[in-house]
Protein backbone atom coordinates (compact mmCIF):
# COMPACT_ATOMS: atom_id res chain seq x y z
CA UNK A 1 0.00 0.00 0.00
CA UNK A 2 2.77 1.96 1.10
CA UNK A 3 4.62 1.70 -2.57
CA UNK A 4 1.18 2.57 -4.45
CA UNK A 5 0.81 5.72 -2.14
CA UNK A 6 4.65 6.63 -3.39
CA UNK A 7 3.82 5.88 -7.09
CA UNK A 8 0.81 7.91 -7.17
CA UNK A 9 2.29 11.02 -5.15
CA UNK A 10 5.12 10.62 -7.77
CA UNK A 11 2.56 10.60 -11.32
CA UNK A 12 0.96 13.77 -9.64
CA UNK A 13 4.14 15.35 -9.49
CA UNK A 14 4.77 14.74 -12.99
CA UNK A 15 1.90 15.60 -13.98
CA UNK A 16 2.11 18.89 -12.50
CA UNK A 17 5.38 19.66 -13.46
CA UNK A 18 4.59 18.99 -17.12
CA UNK A 19 1.52 21.66 -16.60
CA UNK A 20 -1.36 19.26 -17.31
CA UNK A 21 -3.35 20.87 -14.70
CA UNK A 22 -6.65 21.31 -16.29
CA UNK A 23 -7.48 24.91 -14.49
CA UNK A 24 -3.86 26.02 -16.16
CA UNK A 25 -1.53 25.88 -12.65
CA UNK A 26 1.76 24.44 -13.52
CA UNK A 27 3.34 24.77 -10.50
CA UNK A 28 2.83 25.99 -6.97
CA UNK A 29 5.13 25.88 -4.59
CA UNK A 30 6.76 27.74 -1.24
CA UNK A 31 9.88 29.89 -2.02
CA UNK A 32 11.25 28.99 1.65
CA UNK A 33 10.76 26.18 4.17
CA UNK A 34 11.88 27.43 7.51
CA UNK A 35 13.10 31.64 7.94
CA UNK A 36 15.03 33.53 10.19
CA UNK A 37 11.94 35.63 10.84
CA UNK A 38 8.41 34.51 12.42
CA UNK A 39 6.51 36.28 10.03
CA UNK A 40 6.35 37.84 6.27
CA UNK A 41 4.28 39.89 3.83
CA UNK A 42 3.89 41.92 0.44
CA UNK A 43 6.13 39.59 -1.51
CA UNK A 44 6.85 41.23 -5.10
CA UNK A 45 8.82 38.97 -8.07
CA UNK A 46 10.64 39.74 -11.32
CA UNK A 47 12.72 38.02 -14.07
CA UNK A 48 16.48 39.52 -13.99
CA UNK A 49 18.95 38.98 -16.34
CA UNK A 50 19.95 35.99 -13.95
CA UNK A 51 17.02 34.38 -13.44
CA UNK A 52 13.49 35.04 -11.10
CA UNK A 53 14.28 36.87 -8.20
CA UNK A 54 11.67 37.36 -5.36
CA UNK A 55 11.66 40.05 -2.52
CA UNK A 56 9.37 40.61 0.68
CA UNK A 57 9.38 42.02 4.13
CA UNK A 58 9.68 40.19 7.10
CA UNK A 59 10.83 40.11 10.56
CA UNK A 60 8.83 39.37 14.24
CA UNK A 61 5.99 40.99 13.24
CA UNK A 62 4.95 43.90 10.99
CA UNK A 63 5.71 47.49 12.02
CA UNK A 64 8.56 45.97 14.43
CA UNK A 65 11.96 47.76 13.92
CA UNK A 66 13.53 44.64 12.87
CA UNK A 67 11.41 44.13 9.70
CA UNK A 68 13.45 44.28 6.93
CA UNK A 69 13.58 43.47 2.86
CA UNK A 70 14.37 39.55 2.27
CA UNK A 71 15.19 37.90 -1.15
CA UNK A 72 15.78 34.98 -2.54
CA UNK A 73 16.77 33.72 -6.43
CA UNK A 74 15.64 31.34 -8.40
CA UNK A 75 18.59 28.96 -9.60
CA UNK A 76 18.97 25.64 -10.87
CA UNK A 77 15.66 24.65 -10.39
CA UNK A 78 15.27 26.04 -6.93
CA UNK A 79 15.13 29.05 -4.51
CA UNK A 80 18.09 30.11 -2.53
CA UNK A 81 17.82 30.66 1.15
CA UNK A 82 16.31 34.08 2.15
CA UNK A 83 18.64 36.50 2.78
CA UNK A 84 18.73 39.67 4.12
CA UNK A 85 19.31 42.85 1.46
CA UNK A 86 18.10 45.76 3.32
CA UNK A 87 17.17 47.32 7.13
CA UNK A 88 15.71 50.02 8.69
CA UNK A 89 19.12 51.51 10.25
CA UNK A 90 18.75 54.95 9.54
CA UNK A 91 20.97 57.55 11.46
CA UNK A 92 22.76 58.08 14.77
CA UNK A 93 20.55 59.50 17.09
CA UNK A 94 23.30 62.86 19.88
CA UNK A 95 24.38 59.96 21.58
CA UNK A 96 25.47 57.64 18.93
CA UNK A 97 23.27 54.96 19.05
CA UNK A 98 21.70 53.66 15.96
CA UNK A 99 17.93 53.91 14.79
CA UNK A 100 16.25 50.85 13.27
CA UNK A 101 12.54 51.37 11.48
CA UNK A 102 10.89 49.16 10.33
CA UNK A 103 10.69 48.22 6.49
CA UNK A 104 7.37 47.97 3.66
CA UNK A 105 6.91 46.63 0.69
CA UNK A 106 9.24 46.32 -1.95
CA UNK A 107 8.73 46.08 -5.30
CA UNK A 108 11.55 44.58 -7.79
CA UNK A 109 12.04 46.03 -11.79
CA UNK A 110 14.81 44.34 -14.42
CA UNK A 111 15.54 47.60 -16.60
CA UNK A 112 15.85 46.60 -19.88
CA UNK A 113 19.94 46.28 -20.73
CA UNK A 114 20.15 48.08 -17.28
CA UNK A 115 20.81 46.98 -13.26
CA UNK A 116 17.26 44.88 -11.08
CA UNK A 117 15.78 47.87 -9.15
CA UNK A 118 14.61 47.27 -5.87
CA UNK A 119 12.33 49.80 -4.28
CA UNK A 120 11.23 49.77 -0.57
CA UNK A 121 9.97 52.07 1.66
CA UNK A 122 11.43 52.65 5.78
CA UNK A 123 9.76 54.66 8.44
CA UNK A 124 7.39 54.33 11.35
CA UNK A 125 4.03 53.10 9.46
CA UNK A 126 2.69 53.78 6.34
CA UNK A 127 1.64 57.81 7.14
CA UNK A 128 5.21 58.57 8.13
CA UNK A 129 7.42 56.33 5.54
CA UNK A 130 9.81 57.22 2.99
CA UNK A 131 11.13 55.98 -0.50
CA UNK A 132 14.48 53.70 -0.79
CA UNK A 133 16.26 52.67 -3.35
CA UNK A 134 18.73 49.91 -4.26
CA UNK A 135 20.09 48.91 -7.75
CA UNK A 136 22.28 45.14 -8.44
CA UNK A 137 24.09 44.27 -11.74
CA UNK A 138 24.52 40.89 -11.19
CA UNK A 139 20.77 39.71 -11.07
CA UNK A 140 20.69 40.29 -7.01
CA UNK A 141 23.37 38.52 -5.59
CA UNK A 142 24.84 41.29 -4.82
CA UNK A 143 23.66 45.06 -4.13
CA UNK A 144 24.42 48.77 -3.92
CA UNK A 145 24.43 50.89 -1.24
CA UNK A 146 20.30 51.97 -0.86
CA UNK A 147 19.55 55.80 -1.20
CA UNK A 148 16.71 57.90 0.20
CA UNK A 149 14.19 58.83 -2.53
CA UNK A 150 13.82 62.96 -2.74
CA UNK A 151 11.30 64.15 -0.21
CA UNK A 152 7.64 63.61 -1.52
CA UNK A 153 8.65 60.32 -3.66
CA UNK A 154 7.66 56.32 -2.41
CA UNK A 155 8.40 54.78 -5.79
CA UNK A 156 6.03 52.43 -6.33
CA UNK A 157 4.49 51.88 -3.40
CA UNK A 158 3.74 48.10 -3.66
CA UNK A 159 3.37 46.94 -6.87
CA UNK A 160 5.74 46.85 -10.32
CA UNK A 161 6.09 49.87 -12.25
CA UNK A 162 5.82 50.12 -16.12
CA UNK A 163 8.02 51.20 -18.64
CA UNK A 164 6.69 53.91 -21.35
CA UNK A 165 8.78 54.93 -23.76
CA UNK A 166 11.86 54.90 -21.75
CA UNK A 167 10.07 56.12 -18.49
CA UNK A 168 9.49 54.40 -15.48
CA UNK A 169 6.16 55.17 -14.43
CA UNK A 170 4.72 53.96 -10.48
CA UNK A 171 1.49 53.49 -9.63
CA UNK A 172 1.98 55.18 -5.75
CA UNK A 173 0.08 56.44 -2.85
CA UNK A 174 0.10 57.76 0.69
CA UNK A 175 -1.94 57.09 4.02
CA UNK A 176 -0.88 60.99 5.49
CA UNK A 177 -4.31 62.74 5.06
CA UNK A 178 -6.85 59.85 3.46
CA UNK A 179 -5.78 57.39 1.11
CA UNK A 180 -4.68 59.05 -2.06
CA UNK A 181 -3.57 57.96 -5.18
CA UNK A 182 -0.89 59.91 -7.32
CA UNK A 183 1.49 58.65 -9.81
CA UNK A 184 5.30 58.70 -10.21
CA UNK A 185 7.82 58.45 -12.87
CA UNK A 186 11.47 58.81 -13.97
CA UNK A 187 13.35 58.72 -17.09
CA UNK A 188 16.60 58.28 -15.34
CA UNK A 189 16.11 54.88 -13.31
CA UNK A 190 15.22 56.11 -10.50
CA UNK A 191 17.78 59.37 -10.05
CA UNK A 192 15.48 62.18 -10.63
CA UNK A 193 11.08 62.08 -10.28
CA UNK A 194 8.14 63.74 -11.46
CA UNK A 195 4.98 63.22 -9.08
CA UNK A 196 1.29 63.74 -9.94
CA UNK A 197 -1.17 65.27 -8.14
CA UNK A 198 -3.38 63.05 -6.01
CA UNK A 199 -5.97 61.49 -8.17
CA UNK A 200 -8.29 61.23 -5.41
CA UNK A 201 -9.31 63.04 -1.95
CA UNK A 202 -8.90 60.09 -0.11
CA UNK A 203 -12.45 59.94 1.86
CA UNK A 204 -15.19 59.46 -1.12
CA UNK A 205 -12.92 56.94 -2.64
CA UNK A 206 -9.94 56.00 -0.22
CA UNK A 207 -7.77 54.35 -2.57
CA UNK A 208 -4.06 52.84 -2.28
CA UNK A 209 -1.27 50.76 -4.36
CA UNK A 210 -2.53 51.07 -7.78
CA UNK A 211 -1.50 48.52 -10.48
CA UNK A 212 -1.06 49.67 -14.02
CA UNK A 213 -2.48 48.42 -17.39
CA UNK A 214 -1.99 48.55 -20.97
CA UNK A 215 -4.86 49.07 -23.32
CA UNK A 216 -4.95 49.85 -26.76
CA UNK A 217 -4.57 53.64 -28.11
CA UNK A 218 -1.74 53.95 -26.05
CA UNK A 219 -4.27 54.17 -23.17
CA UNK A 220 -3.58 53.08 -19.11
CA UNK A 221 -6.29 51.70 -16.53
CA UNK A 222 -5.05 51.89 -12.93
CA UNK A 223 -6.69 49.36 -10.25
CA UNK A 224 -6.05 48.83 -6.68
CA UNK A 225 -7.20 48.55 -2.99
CA UNK A 226 -10.05 50.57 -1.65
CA UNK A 227 -11.54 50.75 1.50
CA UNK A 228 -15.42 50.80 -0.07
CA UNK A 229 -15.19 47.47 -0.19
CA UNK A 230 -14.30 47.19 -3.79
CA UNK A 231 -11.60 47.39 -6.33
CA UNK A 232 -10.98 51.18 -7.71
CA UNK A 233 -10.29 52.23 -11.46
CA UNK A 234 -9.10 54.88 -13.34
CA UNK A 235 -8.04 56.19 -16.77
CA UNK A 236 -4.94 57.74 -18.46
CA UNK A 237 -4.99 58.70 -22.20
CA UNK A 238 -1.73 60.78 -22.20
CA UNK A 239 0.94 58.29 -20.85
CA UNK A 240 -0.09 58.80 -16.85
CA UNK A 241 0.19 62.28 -16.67
CA UNK A 242 -3.30 62.97 -15.92
CA UNK A 243 -5.96 60.32 -14.38
CA UNK A 244 -10.20 60.33 -14.56
CA UNK A 245 -11.73 60.30 -11.18
CA UNK A 246 -11.53 57.14 -9.30
CA UNK A 247 -14.81 54.77 -9.64
CA UNK A 248 -15.58 51.33 -7.87
CA UNK A 249 -15.85 48.19 -10.18
CA UNK A 250 -18.29 46.03 -9.38
CA UNK A 251 -15.13 43.54 -7.84
CA UNK A 252 -15.06 43.18 -4.26
CA UNK A 253 -11.97 43.64 -2.04
CA UNK A 254 -11.75 43.28 1.80
CA UNK A 255 -9.05 46.33 2.13
CA UNK A 256 -6.30 44.16 1.31
CA UNK A 257 -3.30 44.46 -1.49
CA UNK A 258 -3.92 43.55 -5.25
CA UNK A 259 -2.07 43.14 -8.29
CA UNK A 260 -2.61 43.04 -12.15
CA UNK A 261 -0.56 42.46 -15.43
CA UNK A 262 -1.04 42.94 -19.33
CA UNK A 263 0.05 39.81 -21.18
CA UNK A 264 1.91 39.93 -24.44
CA UNK A 265 -1.11 38.86 -26.24
CA UNK A 266 -3.10 41.70 -24.94
CA UNK A 267 -4.66 40.16 -22.23
CA UNK A 268 -4.92 41.72 -18.85
CA UNK A 269 -4.76 39.39 -15.58
CA UNK A 270 -5.90 40.40 -12.13
CA UNK A 271 -5.04 38.63 -8.66
CA UNK A 272 -7.05 39.27 -5.52
CA UNK A 273 -9.36 38.46 -2.58
CA UNK A 274 -12.93 37.70 -4.33
CA UNK A 275 -14.51 38.51 -1.28
CA UNK A 276 -15.65 41.36 0.92
CA UNK A 277 -14.18 40.11 4.24
CA UNK A 278 -11.44 38.48 4.92
CA UNK A 279 -8.19 37.82 2.68
CA UNK A 280 -9.44 33.97 1.76
CA UNK A 281 -9.89 33.00 -1.10
CA UNK A 282 -7.19 34.14 -3.87
CA UNK A 283 -8.65 34.34 -7.26
CA UNK A 284 -7.22 34.90 -10.26
CA UNK A 285 -8.88 36.90 -13.16
CA UNK A 286 -8.39 37.76 -16.32
CA UNK A 287 -9.81 40.53 -18.60
CA UNK A 288 -9.67 41.43 -22.32
CA UNK A 289 -10.67 45.13 -22.19
CA UNK A 290 -10.30 45.73 -17.83
CA UNK A 291 -14.10 45.54 -17.56
CA UNK A 292 -14.97 42.47 -18.21
CA UNK A 293 -13.64 40.43 -15.77
CA UNK A 294 -13.46 36.18 -16.02
CA UNK A 295 -13.11 33.81 -13.13
CA UNK A 296 -9.98 32.27 -13.92
CA UNK A 297 -8.57 29.89 -10.34
CA UNK A 298 -8.85 30.19 -6.87
CA UNK A 299 -5.01 29.60 -5.86
CA UNK A 300 -6.31 29.52 -2.08
CA UNK A 301 -9.73 28.77 -0.72
CA UNK A 302 -9.02 27.39 2.62
CA UNK A 303 -9.53 29.47 5.75
CA UNK A 304 -6.42 31.76 6.75
CA UNK A 305 -4.49 34.63 5.04
CA UNK A 306 -3.68 34.81 1.76
CA UNK A 307 -3.14 37.69 0.44
CA UNK A 308 -0.75 40.91 -1.28
CA UNK A 309 0.12 39.06 -4.63
CA UNK A 310 2.22 40.26 -7.34
CA UNK A 311 2.30 39.10 -10.71
CA UNK A 312 4.48 38.99 -14.06
CA UNK A 313 4.60 37.36 -17.13
CA UNK A 314 8.36 35.71 -17.84
CA UNK A 315 10.14 35.47 -20.69
CA UNK A 316 8.54 31.59 -21.50
CA UNK A 317 5.03 33.22 -21.51
CA UNK A 318 3.96 31.63 -17.90
CA UNK A 319 2.11 33.47 -15.83
CA UNK A 320 4.14 33.95 -12.32
CA UNK A 321 2.45 34.90 -8.74
CA UNK A 322 3.59 35.49 -5.40
CA UNK A 323 1.56 35.76 -2.61
CA UNK A 324 1.60 35.89 1.93
CA UNK A 325 0.63 32.76 3.28
CA UNK A 326 -0.92 32.64 6.52
CA UNK A 327 2.30 35.43 7.30
CA UNK A 328 4.73 32.71 7.71
CA UNK A 329 5.65 31.88 4.12
CA UNK A 330 5.50 32.95 0.90
CA UNK A 331 4.44 31.18 -1.93
CA UNK A 332 4.93 31.06 -5.78
CA UNK A 333 2.49 29.84 -8.44
CA UNK A 334 3.38 29.00 -12.44
CA UNK A 335 0.32 29.84 -14.31
CA UNK A 336 -0.38 29.16 -18.02
CA UNK A 337 -2.62 31.71 -19.24
CA UNK A 338 -3.85 30.11 -22.29
CA UNK A 339 -4.85 26.90 -20.78
CA UNK A 340 -7.20 28.69 -17.71
CA UNK A 341 -11.05 27.66 -17.69
CA UNK A 342 -12.60 30.93 -17.81
CA UNK A 343 -16.23 31.74 -16.94
CA UNK A 344 -17.72 35.60 -16.44
CA UNK A 345 -17.88 36.72 -13.19
CA UNK A 346 -21.42 38.44 -13.38
CA UNK A 347 -22.58 41.14 -10.73
CA UNK A 348 -19.84 40.55 -8.72
CA UNK A 349 -20.50 36.80 -8.48
CA UNK A 350 -17.35 34.74 -8.81
CA UNK A 351 -18.59 31.55 -10.79
CA UNK A 352 -18.04 27.95 -9.24
CA UNK A 353 -14.68 26.44 -10.86
CA UNK A 354 -13.75 22.97 -11.47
Amino acid sequence: MRTLEILLGVMAACVMAAGADPAGLVRHEFIFETAPFPECHASTIAESSGGLVAAWFGGTREGRADVGIWLARHLQGRWTPPVEVAHGVQYAKADGTLVRHPCWNPALYQVSGGPLLLFYKVGPSPREWWGMIMRSTDGGQSWSEPIRLPEGISGPVKNKPVRLDGVLLCGSSTEDQGWRVHFESTADGGRTWQRTDAVNDGRTIAAIQPSILFHPGGRLQALGRSRQGKLWESWSADQGRTWSALALTELPNPNSGTDAATLRDGRHVLVYNHTARGRSPLNVAVSSDGKEWKAALALETEPGEYSYPAVIQTGDGMVRVTYTWKRQRIRHAVIDADRLDLRRIAGGQWPSLP
